[in-house]
């Protein structure tokens, strides 16, 4: 398989290096929406989460008011999802699978843009998107159906169904995907948050979502994370004790574990570690 890393969407939120821990100011931040493409040799093209998607772009009503003003998204139409995937020379019409970490407004954008995919998520996050059931505040603002009303082929899962992955339950056998993906679930930032885990062959690669947000809060003893990162944590959080001991569990399996990398979706030097410096944000 070959993989390949993207920014679909990128976010300068109000705090700057409050709330990104590496931006020089303290106005306006950049953090980024990290996606994959993924090529492999019997499922097609699959992707892991979307970003913004071209209607995103279009429409940028679509996004809550609270958030477009909180986040800042730039909305770039090449930033998208389907742009790059047509930018690395290929045909949006042969991405077969979208696995989603979550259906958050800056992750499940792209989805209409594949109408050929098949979209892999846990049965638990559909179910609480749908009712819009996503925190007594947040609940409202972050799941917009319209991102996803036209998907009509959806692969809905029970969590932990399948044998453990490194400590944690995980949904194998995923309908029509390899067996080197998996679907991994950490809620507690939505109800029905999971993780994707893919063995490359030289080791796991670890799509973690939003289970943490900041590299500090990985990869080393004592969890480090910007007071704005922190704060947008909480508000976001639907259940904290799960969140934050899947967190703990993640940033153990980071120092113990020398065959796996993790990736948040959101922080600008992980994407960095993985592909060409991503464009700075344009204020």
């Amino acid at each position: 398989m070959r993989i390949h890393h993207l920014n679909c969407g990128t976010c300068c939120p109000w705090g700057g290096r409050l709330f990104d821990g590496t931006s020089l100011g303290l106005v306006r931040g950049h953090v980024v929406c990290h996606c994959l493409l993924i090529e492999t040799p019997t499922s097609g093209l699959v992707l892991v989460d979307t970003g913004f998607g071209s209607r995103d772009v279009a429409r940028h009503q679509r996004i809550a008011p609270f958030f477009r003003f909180l986040n800042q998204p730039q909305f770039r139409a090449e930033e998208t999802a389907v742009a790059q995937v047509r930018a690395l020379g290929h045909d949006p019409a042969d991405v077969r699978h979208i696995l989603v970490t979550h259906l958050d407004f800056d992750h499940a954008g792209g989805l209409e843009d594949f109408p050929n995919a098949r979209v892999h998520i846990l049965a638990r996050e559909k179910e609480v998107a749908d009712a819009k059931d996503g925190g007594p505040f947040v609940g409202t603002r972050r799941y917009r159906p319209k991102q996803w009303d036209e998907v009509t082929d959806w692969a809905l899962y029970p969590a932990g169904r399948g044998e453990a992955w490194m400590g944690f339950d995980a949904v194998r056998d995923l309908e029509g995907l390899p067996p080197e993906i998996l679907l991994v679930p950490m809620p507690g930032h939505t109800w029905g948050h999971s993780a994707v885990a893919i063995d490359t062959g030289a080791g796991w690669l670890l799509h973690a979502g939003d289970a943490y947000f900041f590299r500090g809060e990985v990869g080393r003893p004592k969890r480090e994370c910007p007071p704005g990162m922190r704060f947008y944590q909480w508000m976001m959080e639907v259940d904290r004790t799960a969140r934050l001991s899947n967190q703990e569990r993640l940033r153990q399996l980071s120092l113990e574990q020398t065959d796996i990398r993790i990736f948040c979706a959101h922080d600008v030097s992980e994407l960095r570690q993985f592909t060409r410096t991503p464009p700075p944000p344009s204020f």
